[in-house]
């Protein structure tokens, strides 16, 4: 009696479960080697896709056959379920057996004639056809789902698929560990590994470090999501609000600096050598005394060493070019506050006018329905027009909340206070620790290079426009030969036209709470937004 090996497949459980039984398979195999008198060996089974290569009970009945040459026959139910592409079908072929196609009622082997051979041929072709027409059907559904705002894969945590609406809904468990987690981490007291620590003990979840970080960088959790390399919008509910997540995205960048020691030397990070270019770094000396020094990584450096006391007075020098006549800040806050007016009716005249487009979308999306119901229009036509009146109203309502969430109405009040900051800058400065020196340096400057008799620092935007305009004193703008007086810009001096001052305050930063009310009050400050009684 001739021995065989029966091989049978299916792409997936889900498949089998749907009626594609590997048991079924190898009943039809087994009564067909009893018909034909052939003695069963060995089966194999796989619950892979043929389409590529790589499956791993294949693999063992390819070495099975290489191992046993008394063994050359197979049987299998039909062409698809042995091979989709024909690498695989090259494998079986360089074996030299007898293939049995059980339901296609052929037997293909090296005696076998050409018509035979060339529907085998056929088969295989129809059957790498069906995989690939099957995969470009399948990414073509999934990109238009996405067009949809449905994002078409596994949800992520704290959200679930609703396999019966085909939606993505909150789960009501993971949703909350998501909140805290973003919670936790804009609090900006913890790391990607304490944080998995610490959601470990309070939820019992175990997560690693790198799966935090991608949960913490996912935009889908304030409604976006990226699908084959495009950003759509989603329409899945959304409970992470976008202040909470841009807070933690700049935690995040945060970290990313160098970390030094436990020891704090104020002016450390802050100082270049004006010689060589390397960065000036403190020791400390008889555990009281700190020194600043050029770390001489190009070589032996002539700077001399500071002692913190000697250079904080020398960084404090520059910080007295900074005044801005009075006058001077008026008018410019006065300009940018018709500007914020006039900015703020347009912004409510676009938002009337995206109001009403999205009020007229729905309407037709109405009417449609109304149609369709009717049957004045056909089905396909009406999923066509849905789906793009869809898209449109989501354009829609992501602009309405782009203008809501504008930021506009703090640019004047912003500009105000940093000029006061610029003018209190120095009476501040003197007042104040060496900790607390550097940290409004560092709020100033970039960067300073300092030499053995100077200390020239590198200003932070605007200070060094008001830097190099207190310096030359160039405060206000001449006159063309019309001297009417001309309309006031967003960058210039109110009745200049030709202005000599501009501050584009569109790049300026918003300050920081803490110097803000340094500013307003001229009070002392300290670490933690604490004030002290003593005036400046």
């Amino acid at each position: 009696m001739k021995q065989a090996v029966i091989y049978t497949r299916v792409s997936s459980r889900e498949q089998q479960q749907e009626g594609f039984s590997l048991d079924a398979q190898a009943k039809l195999l087994r009564e067909y080697a009893d018909r034909r008198e052939l003695h069963v060996v060995q089966a194999f089974e796989d619950v892979e896709t043929a389409k590529k290569t790589g499956r791993k009970q294949f693999a063992k009945m390819l070495e099975f056959f290489r191992r046993n040459r008394n063994c050359r026959i197979l049987l299998v139910e039909k062409t698809d379920r042995v091979s989709r592409n024909f690498h695989d079908a090259v494998a079986l072929e360089d074996l030299n057996i007898e293939i049995h196609f059980v339901k296609d009622g052929q037997i293909i082997s090296k005696d076998s004639k050409a018509q035979a051979t060339l529907i085998y041929g056929f088969n295989l072709v129809m059957a790498r056809h069906y995989s690939n027409n099957l995969r470009e059907e399948v990414k073509k559904g999934m990109h238009e789902k996405a067009s949809q705002g449905i994002f078409p894969g596994h949800a992520p945590f704290g959200y679930r698929n609703n396999k019966a609406e085909r939606t993505i809904e909150v789960d009501p468990v993971d949703s909350l560990i998501v909140i805290r987690m973003f919670e936790l981490y804009a609090s900006g007291t913890y790391t990607l590994t304490t944080l998995a620590k610490q959601i470990c003990i309070e939820y019992g979840k175990t997560m690693s470090r790198g799966n935090v970080h991608l949960l913490l960088r996912n935009r889908f959790y304030v409604g976006e999501f990226e699908w084959s390399g495009q950003r759509y919008p989603g329409t899945h509910p959304v409970y992470v609000p976008v202040a909470l997540f841009t807070k933690v995205q700049n935690v995040l960048t945060g970290h990313n600096r160098p970390k030094y020691s436990k020891r704090e030397i104020a002016f450390r990070g802050l100082m270049n050598c004006a010689y060589d270019g390397c960065q000036l770094t403190g020791d400390v000396q008889k555990e009281k005394y700190v020194y600043y020094r050029c770390t001489g990584h190009r070589g032996k450096c002539a700077l001399p060493r500071f002692r913190e006391e000697d250079i904080a007075v020398r960084m404090g020098e520059p910080l007295k070019g900074l005044q801005v006549p009075q006058e001077v800040v008026a008018r410019i806050v006065d300009t940018l506050r018709a500007d914020e007016k006039t900015a703020a009716s347009r912004a409510n005249e676009e938002r009337s006018r995206l109001e009403a487009r999205l009020a007229s979308i729905r309407n037709r999306m109405d009417k449609a329905y109304t149609d369709k119901l009717d049957g004045t229009i056909p089905e396909d036509f009406w999923q066509r027009k849905m789906t793009d009146w869809r898209m449109e109203e989501q354009q829609v309502k992501m602009a309405i909340e782009g203008l809501n969430n504008a930021e506009i109405g703090d640019r004047a009040m912003n500009a105000e206070r940093i000029f006061e900051l610029a003018n209190k800058a120095y009476s501040l400065y003197v007042s104040q620790d060496s900790t607390e020196k550097a940290k409004l340096l560092k709020m100033l400057f970039s960067n300073c290079s300092v030499s053995d008799v100077s200390v020239t620092p590198t200003y932070r935007k605007p200070f060094d426009v008001i830097f190099k305009r207190a310096k030359l004193e160039e405060w206000s703008g001449r006159r063309d030969s019309n001297s009417r007086p001309s309309a006031p810009k967003a960058d210039a001096l109110p009745g200049c036209a030709t202005p000599r001052l501009s501050l584009e305050y569109r790049s300026w930063p918003r300050l920081r709470q803490p110097f803000c009310r340094m500013a307003a009050s001229g009070r002392k400050w300290h670490c933690r937004l604490r004030y002290g009684d003593r005036q400046s």
